[in-house]
């Protein structure tokens, strides 16, 4: 294993899986689970994992795994409704894991009452009765005709693009505090503002397309960190509507809202001109998106900030979910903000984590090894990260974007991940091109294809 020097004790999933499946070639007495996701749409995605054979001595780690395994697919693809030919025993467990267990709540909270309004179940069925597989893609994104406005809300910044036929005509970024605010009137005006401001440099506005953190259906807000502040009365009430009332406030126009990890992905492959593209977004989050090899976005979650990439005991934990081990503390500011008390850098820890990115960065541009060992540590988490997105995700092409990515950490970062992959995962390796676009598109890519988004 290749040991990322300020973290000694991570402890990729990448390896636990990959040794199950080892064992399972050489031993007769592993079993093979399948799993069957099923969306009230009747969208249904299909997995198996390795499982040590379900007796006693084996209960806790095969609950673990197989709870790992679910806690990424929920989060990738998305679901209400599990079904597995799993011991009866082993569905029981993961059922009362969910009832019981506060992290299992929050996973069965979000996906069951907030995203699919259906309760989260796990199912015992026959391999024989489990659903084939079938999925939804959207032909949303490319439409560059017209005049577009495109916009991008992050935790600690907005990002805006004005369009016309292709052209950017104008983009700009503004620092702002979404979180805490408790007021959706304040969201509101904000947004209202930014889009006015584009608005002014174009001579009409035909569309408009947006991309945020968190899960959007139908440009209906389900579930999003930009609005964790907001009572969950106002958040129903005004929060989930928000962007239909903008959409009416601008006369109907074309207006769609989705994931900002899907619009990192299409600004990957609007740029590249290539189908098959994992998109991930390094900023206040960790936000992911994926174009298919039909060069198409999906229906699915990809909330890979949720999904558990270190199996450690006492991994880092995420302060919303309250789970360990997840994208969040690897691939974002607070992942930066982590490791710099292990780099032994001096930046003053009370500072927000954009300023503390900042201090980092700033070191870094001035050659200070300290700073580069942080991006060379997080570099190792993706390298193990990217084998194991490589199980989910047929992709080709690999863009980074966000905050975290500017300047040159990011190609020590990249050079880290390719040296994991080469090493642990050669034939995986041979089939991950990484992308970073220039300074411009990495920081305003995805407003402007966010402004793609709308067909007129």
């Amino acid at each position: 294993m290749v040991i990322p020097e300020l973290d000694p004790a991570f402890r990729p999933a990448a390896l636990s899986q990959r040794a199950l499946e080892n064992c399972l070639e050489s031993s007769s007495s592993l079993e093979t689970v399948h799993l069957a996701l099923v969306r009230p749409d009747q969208s249904v995605y299909r997995f198996k994992i390795t499982l040590l054979p379900d007796v006693p001595e084996h209960v806790e780690l095969n609950t673990f795994l197989l709870e790992r395994q679910i806690k990424f697919l929920l989060w990738s693809r998305g679901a209400a409704t599990i079904q597995s030919d799993a011991s009866p025993a082993l569905c029981r467990r993961l059922n009362q894991y969910y009832e019981e267990n506060p992290l299992g709540q929050f996973d069965a909270t979000m996906m069951g009452e907030k995203i699919f309004e259906s309760p989260l179940k796990v199912h015992s069925v026959a391999t024989s009765e489990l659903p084939e597989a079938k999925s939804e893609s959207s032909p949303l994104g490319g439409h560059l005709s017209g005049c577009r406005i495109g916009f991008d809300l992050g935790g600690s910044d907005q990002k805006i693009a004005a369009m016309m036929d292709g052209e950017t005509l104008f983009s700009e970024e503004i620092v702002w505090d979404p979180i805490p605010q408790q007021d959706p009137q304040w969201h509101y005006d904000h947004i209202m503002s930014l889009l006015q401001r584009a608005a002014s440099k174009l001579p009409r506005v035909d569309a408009i397309g947006g991309s945020a953190a968190g899960v959007y259906v139908q440009n209906q807000v389900k579930v999003a960190s930009l609005f964790r502040g907001i009572p969950e009365d106002l958040f129903q009430s005004r929060v989930k509507g928000l962007f239909m009332e903008m959409k009416r406030a601008w006369g109907n126009i074309p207006f769609e809202v989705v994931n900002d990890g899907e619009v990192t992905a299409l600004a990957g492959s609007m740029n590249l001109g290539r189908p098959a593209v994992l998109g991930i977004a390094m900023g206040t989050n960790q936000a992911a998106g994926f174009v298919t090899p039909e060069g198409q976005i999906t229906s699915w979650l990809n909330e890979l900030a949720f999904a558990p990439i270190d199996y450690r005991d006492g991994a880092p934990r995420d302060e919303w979910s309250g789970d360990v081990g997840c994208g969040v503390q690897f691939f974002s500011q607070q992942a930066v903000a982590r490791l710099i008390p292990a780099s032994g850098l001096e930046i003053d820890r009370s500072l927000p984590f954009p300023e503390q990115l900042v201090a980092v960065q700033t070191f870094m541009a001035k050659g200070d090894d300290r700073a580069a060992a942080i991006y060379r540590t997080m570099g190792v988490y993706l390298g193990y990260a990217l084998a194991q997105y490589k199980d989910y995700y047929p992709f080709e092409h690999l863009l980074l974007l966000g905050r975290v990515t500017t300047g040159s950490g990011a190609d020590q970062m990249i050079e880290k991940a390719k040296e994991v992959l080469h090493q642990e995962f050669p034939i995986k390796a041979a089939s991950i091109a990484f992308h970073l676009p220039g300074e411009k598109e990495k920081r305003h890519g995805q407003a402007m294809a966010a402004a793609s988004l709308p067909a007129l």
